[in-house]
């Protein structure tokens, strides 16, 4: 069954980079973009497709990596999230950008707290994570397996669903954010074209979960 899955589910989907496009596709020329956890920078070139003027900002750890990003032009900050501050002034940053980390980390309030600190008033914070309320989470559940987006032998620590996280935002930095966009990333069990428009009509129920939100004050 799961060589199965594997041949015709496209995981790329999981990213949802359809919505950091759409998210983005309005940011002002210039624009300081931050990528939490960046890996290759696929996230950042889809910010630049955007905005052709946007300075892209990589943080990120793993050394082939920076490597990669440096030799495409990107400027790399090493910093350990969980621990360090972000190398950015209080407001200096238009978009900061976290797909698919946040459920990687136990410290979210200390990556918030200093997203908060360094994203401009009216700026973008972009959040992918996988979806624990997602279809085949749901369908795994019932027949009392594990949810895959939470499981104990895997690098995730943290499930995270649209309104639990909203909800944690909004009791560490109430009123500081307005939820501007929202959308799902994949729908398993099913091929490319049933699952993006699956994903489209039901995003709660999708693999992965993507919003933008608008910091209105810090």
């Amino acid at each position: 069954m799961k060589k199965y899955l594997n041949q015709i589910v496209d995981k790329k989907l999981n990213y949802g980079r359809h919505h950091i496009k759409r998210f983005t596709e309005n940011i002002p020329d210039q624009s300081v973009v931050v990528d939490l956890g960046a890996g290759y920078g696929d996230d950042l070139f889809v910010v630049k497709s955007n905005n052709s003027t946007a300075e892209l900002v990589a943080v990120e750890c793993f050394v082939p990596y920076q490597k990669h990003l440096e030799e495409k032009k990107v400027r790399v900050c090493s910093v350990n999230i969980e621990r360090e501050k972000l190398p950015f002034a209080d407001q200096s940053v238009d978009v900061i950008i976290s797909n698919q980390v946040f459920e990687h980390c136990k410290e979210i309030w200390w990556i918030t707290h200093e997203i908060s600190r360094v994203l401009k008033v009216g700026g973008v914070f972009v959040l992918g994570v996988p979806n624990l309320a997602s279809f085949h989470n749901r369908i795994l559940l019932m027949f009392g397996i594990q949810p895959t987006s939470i499981q104990n032998n895997s690098a995730h620590v943290r499930g995270y669903t649209k309104n639990d996280f909203l909800k944690f935002l909004n009791s560490g930095f109430r009123e500081g954010y307005s939820l501007q966009g929202f959308g799902g990333g994949n729908f398993y069990p099913f091929p490319p074209f049933l699952a993006k428009p699956l994903a489209s009509l039901f995003p709660t129920m999708a693999v992965g979960s993507d919003s933008a939100s608008n910091s209105k004050s810090i």
